[in-house]
């Protein structure tokens, strides 16, 4: 099975401001659908079922706090002039806590054998490009100084990922919550 570690956006005003950025920006990509829009902490990949229940056990060791963050900020990845993802990004210190999260993450997977293939930039996808598109950077300075509101993080799930023809269908493993009220 396909897996990955993530905290999903489930705030309703974060995520209408965020469908209706998708609505009004011009871009020629594939918007991601409100109910799939997350931060990856760690992309795990395939995984069978003991490794499953070695992740879940090593994920529930891990102790947080509950933290808001504000969603802000518009980039492309590798960039603006040739994307293939574009995506919204979060306020400094939001960042640095979700770095912090992340980081408990890779420490406990890597403890199984599962390395981290790139350095973490929190961030959530909200279009994927199939096909070249043209440079987006002047589109997207626009929506640069948006606010899409705050969203509090309370959990982490382990899911896993089917991918499919229509797109990827999520379903949670496991679910970590923060350790505080």
């Amino acid at each position: 099975m396909r897996t990955f570690v993530a905290i999903e956006i489930n705030d309703r005003e974060v995520l209408d401001n965020i469908t209706k950025f998708q609505k009004d920006v011009n871009i020629d990509a594939k918007a991601i659908l409100p109910e799939q829009i997350h931060f990856t902490l760690q992309f795990i990949g395939e995984i069978d079922g003991v490794s499953k229940e070695k992740i879940v056990n090593a994920l529930n060791r891990i102790e947080f706090s509950k933290f808001e963050i504000t969603l802000q900020g518009i980039g492309a990845f590798p960039r603006t002039k040739s994307p293939r993802v574009i995506w919204i990004g979060v306020d400094k210190t939001g960042g640095e806590l979700i770095s912090t999260l992340a980081s408990q993450v890779h420490t406990k997977l890597s403890e199984l054998g599962f390395k981290n293939d790139k350095r973490f930039k929190p961030h959530i996808t909200v279009f994927r490009v199939k096909n070249k598109i043209n440079d987006v950077t002047d589109e997207l300075a626009k929506f640069n100084s948006k606010i899409f509101g705050m969203q509090l993080v309370s959990q982490i799930k382990f899911k896993k990922s089917t991918l499919t023809s229509s797109g990827p269908i999520y379903e949670d493993l496991t679910v970590v919550e923060a350790t505080n009220e």
